[in-house]
């Protein structure tokens, strides 16, 4: 039962308590001073007749006459006259009378009339005495409306006492219902606090949850830091910061091979030419920053472009890939500006400084044919004097060059409708299918080809066109699902999740078809998560009353953001392939992953592996913590 109905329940029975204790003790008040009035009313109205009488002549008639005037004023039950032996001589009685008072309030209150009485003189001598008894319907009346009245004052009294009542609940109720809320959160694997009530017992209550919750912020905190820590010694180079070999060629394999990886981009390497030279004539610790300033500008570019990554590969070399980029000459010349800084700086000796090559690769190329390209570019850099930087063979390919062609070819296929969902199977650890990851795919041309979202998601990025193809795979997605489909994965982009517009016309599309919601899962990259954190968490907290699962792909470079995602209610984390690619034989990424899996389920998210390539990364998996994957290893029905 609610709190609203007790406590309605509380004030009609203490009204109905305090009204039955106030309305017998008012009733036997009022009907005894009713009595005593009836009493001495009777009393006045006998000595006041038989004064009158012992004036008049004791002619018989005159007596009655006198008698009846005064018994057919009405008010009188009885009126006798009796001599000095006792002897009737005049008698009027009529029926008691209690007018509209009901019948039973009679019983229960019943007035006694106490008869009055007085003596008749003639002379000095006794005449007769007279008994008078009065009516006493008009005190009930005065009973059954003094009862009305009360009942009425305590019906207001109970009905103000109620709403007062429900007024102070609700007053209690909000910060229960925050501490409620606070508690099914923390059930949900959501770490929220909430702010403390004035009230000194939910003061405390409030407090105590929030202590809670503060520590188990604690402990995510530091086991985030340690596995952080893992991480960084499993996949990163100690003095730059930079990947590792293992690392980087994962990454290098996903940019050539994964589906939705950009269609083209760039690998540049730099080699050092005397590291050891250098050691040996400066000394480690001059060494040592001439690798970390590197290492440093390195890191620089890879900020400035979107889903690159460097690497120092062994002592001596480092390297970049750069999906989507088609030019490296940019990124060229600021290493060689640096080499420069670094000779005037007296970090590298004049005549042997370093050597910079660079190749384009397509999507689909092998890792070993791109190496081999860039490795001759280098051997012919090293050939030359000086700083030298040379490109290997280029690769041709066919692309829409202008933004203008772009923006064409993109609003054709989306007014067109040249847009379609693939789908790869995501299977939990028992083989169940969880969903389906279904990619856009769009068709530039009626008789085009269907291009990955690698190869126009970013060109619509820089367009601001992300919106509409976002809508489109949602739509597609609904169409599925409806069509059969037991669940169904889209991705949506960071610039899309920004937009306000965008999110107000994916809530209706979704609502409109609210039956489906609870089979679509949406997925937005790690990059555009944390890049638009705000948005992201605005963006969750809309879609999740439909009943969407909402998660995150391409996870684990920001690992030690994760701390962030407690109070988001997400559904998933889909861990990036970079991180899964040998995972069977790479025992620091397995305790890194192991550790990321025991923390999401800690709160409450499924953990899925990208890119699972063999039977073997597949079969290390469960072990490891994860609840599914997806990838060429999993085979597709």
């Amino acid at each position: 039962m609610s709190l609203f109905r007790q406590i309605w329940l509380a004030v009609i029975a203490s009204t109905v308590i305090a009204f039955a204790g106030s309305f017998l003790a008012s009733m036997l008040t009022a009907r005894h001073y009713l009595e005593q009035q009836l009493a001495i009313k009777n009393n006045d109205n006998a000595a006041s007749l038989a004064l009158s009488i012992s004036q008049l002549d004791k002619d018989p008639v005159t007596i009655e006459l006198q008698v009846a005037a005064l018994f057919d004023s009405g008010q009188y039950a009885l009126v006798r006259l009796t001599d000095p032996n006792g002897k009737m001589m005049i008698e009027k009685t009529s029926p008691p009378l209690a007018g509209n008072v009901p019948d039973w309030f009679v019983r229960i209150f019943p007035v006694a009339s106490v008869p009055g009485q007085a003596q008749i003189s003639n002379g000095w001598n006794q005449f007769a005495t007279i008994e008078l008894v009065s009516h006493s319907h008009f005190a009930y009346q005065e009973l059954w409306r003094g009862a009305f009245k009360l009942l009425g004052w305590f019906t207001v009294a109970g009905a103000l006492m109620g709403l007062l009542g429900m007024q102070l609940l609700r007053r209690i109720k909000r910060p229960l219902d925050a501490v409620v809320g606070q508690a099914q959160a923390i059930s949900e694997r959501r770490f929220v606090t909430m702010p403390e009530p004035a009230t000194p017992e939910l003061k405390s209550v409030a407090g105590a949850m929030n202590t809670m919750v503060d520590r188990l912020k604690a402990m995510f905190a530091e086991e985030a830091a340690r596995l952080e820590h893992v991480r960084r010694e499993a996949n990163l180079d100690a003095l730059t910061g930079l990947a590792n070999r293992a690392y980087f060629m994962n990454q290098l394999a996903s940019a050539l091979s994964d589906d939705d990886a950009a269609p083209h981009g760039t690998l540049l390497m730099l080699r050092l030419a005397d590291l050891a030279g250098i050691n040996r004539r400066a000394g480690r610790e001059t060494a040592d920053e001439l690798l970390r300033r590197i290492g440093q500008a390195f890191a620089g570019i890879v900020e400035t472009h979107p889903n690159a990554a460097a690497a120092r590969l062994n002592g001596a070399d480092f390297a970049l890939v750069a999906p989507g980029t088609r030019d490296a000459a940019p990124i060229a010349e600021k290493l060689l500006r640096l080499l420069n800084d670094l000779v005037a700086a007296g970090l590298i000796d004049s005549e042997r400084i370093g050597h910079i090559a660079s190749g384009s690769y397509l999507h689909g190329q092998s890792v070993g044919n791109l190496l081999s390209r860039v490795d001759t570019a280098l051997a012919a850099a090293e050939n030359r004097s000086g700083l030298a930087w040379q490109q290997a063979d280029s690769q041709s390919e066919q692309q829409a060059t202008s933004n203008a062609d772009w923006k064409k070819l993109l609003d054709g296929a989306i007014h067109a409708q040249r847009l379609r969902l693939i789908e790869f199977p995501v299977a939990g650890n028992k083989g169940q299918l969880l969903h389906l990851e279904c990619p856009l795919r769009l068709k530039a041309s009626e008789d085009g080809e269907w291009l990955a979202a690698g190869s126009f998601m970013p060109m619509a990025s820089r367009l601001a066109m992300t919106a509409e193809l976002d809508l489109a795979a949602a739509r597609l997605a609904l169409e599925r699902i409806a069509a059969g489909a037991s669940a169904v994965a889209v991705n949506l982009s960071g610039e899309s999740i920004v937009d306000t517009p965008f999110r107000a016309r994916l809530l209706a599309l979704i609502g409109s078809r609210k039956e489906l919601a609870p089979r679509l899962w949406l997925e937005v990259s790690e990059v555009g998560a944390f890049q638009h954190f705000a948005a992201f968490q605005t963006f969750c907290d809309v879609l999740r009353p439909l009943g969407c699962r909402l998660g995150i792909e391409h996870f684990g470079r920001q690992f030690s953001e994760i701390g962030r995602l407690h109070g988001m209610g997400l559904d998933y984390l889909k861990v990036d392939g970079s991180f899964i690619r040998a995972v069977d034989s790479q025992s620091g990424n397995q305790a890194f992953l192991k550790g990321l899996c025991s923390i999401a389920h800690n709160i409450g998210l499924t953990v899925i592996a990208e890119g699972v390539q063999t039977a073997a990364e597949l079969a290390t998996l469960p072990e490891l913590g994860f609840d599914g994957a997806t990838g060429p290893a999993i085979p597709r029905n």
